[in-house]
């Protein structure tokens, strides 16, 4: 899951970000409104948290602005301003949720994955693929009802390889979605990822494949699609 985290704090964002890239999100970080607005002119995300003191003007100015564009997108505030008008003012701008710093990492998260798996939102479908299950808002994968060990970049990869099971899902897309705009990403990584994420579905004995498509990208077929 791609998030975008608009925060003029440089330590907090930095927490921010490595605590849910460690967990599997991608995160792209921004301090300002004007960076918030084009970075979601050049990128699609499934998530925004923002804080509400920026250096050019208040977050729910932001806020506003996208529910005026009919821009759905889960937003959480994350402030110090913890007052009980405050919480009113920021959900009645628009927010979804409201978390008041200081804030631990794990209920950050907790919260992400609870408006991530709201109805409609990109992840409140468990997905499937021969005797594999994924459930994107736990984070967890089943072979054959059983479930396995993988690591949060592992199951970012199966989970977008699974929403598109069949078709061909481009290299820079997945990249996309497993890291970073500002990540040190060596060439190989996505390469490396993907030839564990086969080592450990093939030890479990999933009946599913990951296929490259030389110069374009990976698809995962299941049974009856796959070409031997």
């Amino acid at each position: 899951m791609r998030i975008l985290l608009v925060e003029d704090n440089a330590r907090l964002a930095e927490l921010v970000r490595d605590g849910l890239d460690r967990l599997g999100f991608a995160v792209d970080w921004y301090d300002s409104i004007e960076g918030a607005e084009h970075a979601q002119q050049v990128s699609h995300y499934d998530l925004l948290l923002v804080d509400l003191g920026l250096p050019d003007g208040d977050g729910l100015d932001l806020i506003r602005a996208m529910r005026r564009r009919r821009n759905s997108i889960p937003i959480m505030v994350l402030t110090a301003r913890g007052g009980l008008d405050d919480r009113v003012a920021g959900l009645d701008a628009g927010a979804d949720d409201y978390l008041v710093k200081p804030f631990q990492i794990p209920e950050l998260a907790a919260r992400c994955r609870a408006l991530l798996r709201r109805p409609g939102s990109s992840i409140d479908t468990v997905l499937t693929a021969g005797n594999i299950t994924l459930d994107p808002s736990e984070r967890s994968v089943c072979v054959a009802g059983t479930v396995i060990d993988a690591t949060p970049r592992e199951v970012a990869l199966l989970e977008q390889l699974l929403r598109r099971s069949g078709h061909v899902v481009a290299k820079t897309g997945l990249e996309s979605a497993l890291y970073s705009m500002d990540a040190e990403v060596t060439p190989n990584a996505l390469e490396a990822t993907v030839s564990r994420l086969r080592k450990r579905l093939l030890a479990a004995e999933a009946d599913v494949q990951i296929k490259t498509v030389h110069g374009v990208g990976y698809a995962l077929f299941a049974p009856r699609l796959a070409n031997g």
